[in-house]
């Protein structure tokens, strides 16, 4: 069985290496966050009577 040349491994290499990337964009703009609505802060709905 012959041995690939070094060029092929590097190639190959590439060749996957921009298959991960690829992929891994794809894989992270596929699904869109959900927007959290914003709970009211604690100083809106609890007041402080100050006694001075």
């Amino acid at each position: 069985m012959p041995q690939m040349a070094p060029l092929n491994w590097f190639i190959l290499f590439i060749i996957f290496t921009i298959a991960l990337i690829v992929l891994s964009l794809l894989n992270y703009y596929q699904n869109t966050p959900k927007t959290i609505e914003i709970k009211p802060t604690i100083s809106s709905t609890y007041k402080i009577n100050w006694k001075w």
